[in-house]
C-alpha cells in the first residue's frame, strides 16, 4: 500500500534518497530543517506584528481614558510620544514583515525550491522519509 504525502509518493522520496549519497541525503536534511526554522521566525515576526499593532491600539484607547479621567498631560503624552511610534528607525511592523518577506524569506524559498527540483526530483522531504523507512516502529 502507498503512502501519499503533501509532495508525491512516500516511495518516490525513498527512491530519490536512496539514488543519492548519504552526505547528500544529510545536507537535504539540513537544509529542510533550516528552513523550517525560518518559517518559525516568519511566524513569530508576524505575531510580533499583530502583538505590537494590538499594544499600539490599547495605548492609544489609554490616551483617551487618561484625557477623560482628567490627566490630559499623560493623554498628552502619550499620544504625541508612544501611540503609533516607528518601532525601528522609519518603520512600523508591517515593513518589517514586508522587507523581511521579500530580501530574506523568499530568497531562501526560491533557492530551496531549485535545489529540490534539481537535486531532489521535486521531492521536499527526502531525508525524513529514509529516516521514517529505517526508525519506523509501525
Amino acid at each position: 500500500m502507498s503512502s501519499k504525502t503533501a509532495d508525491g509518493d512516500f516511495e518516490k522520496a525513498l527512491a530519490v534518497a536512496d539514488s543519492l549519497s548519504s552526505d547528500t541525503v544529510e545536507a537535504a536534511g539540513t537544509v529542510s530543517e533550516g528552513l523550517e526554522y525560518i518559517e518559525r521566525a516568519r511566524g513569530h515576526l508576524y505575531s510580533f506584528h499583530q502583538l505590537m499593532g494590538r499594544a499600539d491600539m490599547l495605548l492609544g484607547r489609554g490616551a483617551d481614558q487618561l484625557r477623560s479621567a482628567g490627566h490630559e498631560n499623560y493623554a498628552d503624552e502619550l499620544r504625541k510620544n508612544i501611540v503609533g511610534r516607528d518601532v525601528l528607525p522609519d518603520r512600523w511592523t508591517f515593513q518589517i514583515v514586508e522587507e523581511f518577506d521579500s530580501g530574506y524569506w523568499s530568497v531562501v524559498r526560491d533557492f530551496v525550491g531549485r535545489l529540490t527540483e534539481d537535486v531532489f526530483e521535486g521531492q521536499r522531504h527526502v531525508a525524513e522519509a529514509q529516516m521514517k523507512r529505517d526508525q519506523h516502529t509501525r
